[in-house]
C-alpha cells in the first residue's frame, strides 16, 4: 500500500480543502442538497456513474472493477448536527446553528478519498460509494434500505467507518459483534387537574406526580434488568408549566434507552409501561406512555470484521489495531444496513479528545490518509481473504 500512502500524502491539501468547504456548509438530515450535489461533483470528476435522489438527498457512485472480483459497499454518512459551533476557525460553519459537530464532513472526505485513488487504479471487483443523508437519530439509512438501497445496488458485504476520539490517530478498533447499542425513544405525558399552587388539595399534581416517576425510572437498570447486560434509560427532556403561583395541567418528559439485546429493549418498554400506570393510580393523574423504537443494535458479522482487522493489521501493523474493547451505548443508524447485509462498522482514532457533538469539535484532516487508506485497503485486499462462513453464506 505504499503507492496509496504517497498518493494520499501529495493529495492531502486538495481533500482538506474539501473537508474544510464541507465543514462551512453544513445540513441537518434530509437537508443535505448541496451537500450532496458537491460530493456527487467530485465523484463525477474521478468519471463515477452517480446515482442520487435515494432517501431524498442520498446517492451511490458505482466503480466497475477491471477484473471479476467481490462487491463492497463502502458507507460515509452527510448529515450535520443542529449545535451552534464555537469555534473561531477560517472555515467554521456559515449556517447559524448547524455544524459538522461529529465529523461526517470528514467521514465524506476519507471516502472520496478512496474513490480519488481506486478510480486512478486498476481494481479487481467492484465498489459502491454510498453516501446517506440523515444519521443523526432521524434513521437515513433505513430509509435508503426500504427505498430498494441493495436491490438497486447489489454488495457482497458493507462497510461504515466513524473517527473516534480518545483513540491514537489513525488507530482501528473493530471486532466482530455488538459496537453500537439500540436506540429507542419514548414520551411519557402526565394530565393533571390545574390548581392554584396555594390550594393544591382542590386538585391533583402533574409535577409530584412527575418527580415520582423519575425516581421510580432509575430502578429499571438496576432491578429490572440483568445485571450482565448493558442498559441505558435517560430523561432527556421535562415540559410543565407557566405560572409562578399555579400547577400545570400537563407536563411531557422525553427520554432515551440504549441496549444491545431485543430482549434487554422489550423488558425496558415492558417495565416503562408498569411504571407509568402505577405512578398515574398513585397520584390520582392519567399517564400516557408512547415508545418509539428508532435504531437496531450495529452488530459486525463476525467474519468479515475479523477480515477486517487482519487487513488493517497488515496495512498498519498489529499494534495500530484494537479487537478487545467495550461497544458504545450511542447508536447508529448503518445498524440497518448491517441487518440487510453482512458487513462491518468500525472506529478510527482521530487522535484528539474532544468529544463528538460538542460545539467545539471539529475533525482533524490528519486523519484524511488514514481512513482512506483504511478503505482502499478493504477494497484491494478483500479477493485474497477468508471472511468466514457468515460473510459468505
Amino acid at each position: 500500500m505504499g503507492s496509496a500512502e504517497a498518493f494520499f500524502r501529495d493529495r492531502q491539501p486538495v481533500y482538506a480543502g474539501w473537508r474544510q468547504h464541507l465543514h462551512q456548509f453544513p445540513e441537518v438530515a434530509f437537508q443535505e442538497h448541496k451537500t450532496a450535489a458537491y460530493v456527487a461533483e467530485r465523484l463525477s470528476e474521478m468519471g463515477l456513474a452517480v446515482e442520487t435522489g435515494l432517501a431524498g438527498t442520498g446517492l451511490v457512485a458505482t466503480l466497475e472493477g477491471d477484473e471479476p472480483g467481490p462487491l463492497l459497499g463502502l458507507r460515509a454518512d452527510m448529515d450535520a448536527l443542529p449545535i451552534l459551533e464555537e469555534s473561531k476557525l477560517t472555515y467554521r460553519s456559515r449556517h447559524q446553528g448547524v455544524s459538522h459537530a461529529c465529523g461526517h464532513d470528514g467521514h465524506m472526505t476519507m471516502l472520496l478519498a478512496a474513490a480519488d485513488y481506486l478510480s486512478r487504479h486498476r481494481l479487481a471487483g467492484s465498489v459502491r460509494f454510498i453516501f446517506q443523508p440523515a444519521e443523526e437519530a432521524e434513521g437515513g439509512g433505513r430509509k435508503m434500505v426500504e427505498e430498494g438501497l441493495f436491490e438497486r445496488f447489489p454488495v457482497d458485504a458493507v462497510f461504515g467507518l466513524h473517527n473516534w476520539p480518545g483513540l491514537p490517530l489513525g488507530t482501528v478498533a473493530v471486532k466482530p459483534g455488538p459496537m453500537m447499542a439500540a436506540m429507542d425513544l419514548f414520551t411519557v405525558t402526565i394530565k393533571a387537574s390545574g390548581v392554584h399552587a396555594a390550594l393544591p388539595h382542590l386538585g391533583t399534581d402533574a409535577i409530584v406526580a412527575a418527580g415520582a416517576l423519575i425516581s421510580s425510572l432509575q430502578s429499571i437498570t438496576s432491578r429490572a434488568v440483568d445485571a450482565m447486560q448493558p442498559v441505558v434509560v435517560s430523561l432527556t427532556q421535562i415540559h410543565g408549566g407557566n405560572s409562578l403561583n399555579a400547577l400545570p395541567g400537563e407536563v411531557v418528559l422525553h427520554g432515551t434507552v440504549r441496549a444491545f439485546s431485543e430482549q434487554a429493549r422489550a423488558t425496558v418498554q415492558q417495565r416503562l409501561e408498569q411504571i407509568v400506570n402505577g405512578i398515574a393510580i398513585a397520584h390520582d393523574v392519567k399517564a400516557a406512555l408512547a415508545f418509539t423504537p428508532k435504531y437496531p443494535a450495529t452488530i459486525n458479522d463476525p467474519g468479515v470484521a475479523a477480515a477486517a482487522a487482519v487487513i488493517a493489521a497488515e496495512t498498519w501493523g498489529e499494534q495500530s489495531v484494537i479487537t478487545e474493547f467495550e461497544p458504545s451505548m450511542a447508536s447508529e443508524d448503518f445498524a440497518f444496513m448491517l441487518d440487510a447485509k453482512v458487513g462491518c462498522y468500525a472506529w478510527i482514532g482521530n487522535g484528539n479528545r474532544t468529544p463528538l457533538h460538542n460545539p467545539g469539535f471539529d475533525f482533524n484532516d490528519a486523519l484524511i490518509p488514514y481512513g482512506a487508506l483504511y478503505w482502499t485497503a478493504l477494497v484491494n485486499s478483500w479477493p485474497k481473504t477468508t471472511i468466514g462462513t457468515a460473510a459468505q453464506a
